[in-house]
């Protein structure tokens, strides 16, 4: 299980989110058996769609993150709901590339040139959905810019994964700031000094859970804000507002796969019952496999 923190300073100048999220990725590498690129693409999308997640109101409020390139990664998707649940996945898991001349995974190549689409589902008749052309691809800088562009909302957006030798996850994790009306101009001076003097946030992590044997995984999160802060003016240091859970779940079911499949036409559903006989569909996020035998199918072709 992930934790994540929301603050807010005692000026009222800003908000931040800030999770670490390892444990989460680590669970999605497994899935999907991803190379270090795909492993860090994937991460990083996922810890964002976290933290945009518990911004929601409502539990079952849903958002997805949908990152879609000409790059060899193809496209990296994940859902979150204001409950915290994560579920994600990319196109191409074992997509590789060279790494970049300052030795880090070149997450923004494997994506190339493309498109990101935030919807938000709350519930009404019509979703939310915003577009914007890709940035870098590197996640971070294409979401700074969505909430600039689409939701005129001054952000800034960290996000980091570090991949370790034997493939494993050592540390993930992200903080999304985002300043208030009426924001103090100092604290804006002050925040753009601290982003830009700021080490890797991957690096902070690895620090903070090596200096803090025996913390909680809340312990750890408010560690890391505390380290991040730590040169900030008390009155512009954020204060802890709440604590969420930031977790994987896929939500996938047999009824769901049937729903699905309910959706392909008479014609279609007649055809794959008179050829293959049976049906077997995939999930996506989870990779779990659904068979559907000739005497399902033909009730789902029945009940259409």
């Amino acid at each position: 299980m992930s934790k994540a923190i929301i603050g807010i300073d005692k000026s009222k100048s800003y908000r931040v989110y800030i999770t670490i999220t390892t444990d989460m990725v680590q669970k999605a590498v497994d899935i999907h058996n991803t190379t270090p690129v795909a492993s860090a693409a994937l991460g990083r999308v996922l810890t964002a769609a976290g933290l945009m997640g518990i911004m929601l109101k409502n539990d079952k409020d849903k958002l997805t993150l949908n990152f879609k390139g000409d790059g060899p990664a193809g496209q990296i998707l994940a859902t979150a709901y204001g409950d915290g649940s994560v579920k994600g996945y990319i196109a191409n898991a074992y997509v590789d590339l060279p790494l970049k001349e300052n030795g880090k995974l070149d997450v923004g190549g494997s994506l190339g040139t493309g498109e990101l689409t935030v919807i938000k589902d709350l519930g009404l008749k019509e979703p939310y959905i915003g577009t914007i052309a890709l940035v870098s691809g590197e996640i971070a800088d294409d979401l700074t810019a969505y909430f600039f562009v689409s939701e005129q909302q001054n952000s800034s957006v960290a996000l980091g994964v570090k991949v370790e030798r034997d493939l494993s996850i050592g540390a993930a994790g992200g903080m999304i700031i985002q300043m208030l009306p009426g924001a103090a101009e100092e604290s804006i001076d002050i925040l753009e000094k601290m982003i830009g003097g700021m080490k890797p946030l991957t690096s902070s992590i690895s620090a903070v859970m090596e200096n803090s044997a025996g913390l909680t995984e809340s312990g750890l999160v408010r560690k890391l804000t505390e380290h991040i802060f730590a040169e900030v003016p008390d009155e512009y240091a954020p204060q802890i507002l709440e604590e969420r859970d930031i977790n994987w779940n896929c939500d996938c079911s047999r009824e769901r796969m049937a729903s699905a499949l309910a959706t392909i036409g008479k014609k279609d559903m007649s055809e794959i019952i008179e050829e293959d006989g049976h049906a077997e569909l995939q999930c996506h996020f989870c990779l779990k496999k659904y068979d559907f035998s000739k005497q399902e199918l033909t009730e789902i072709l029945n009940s259409m």
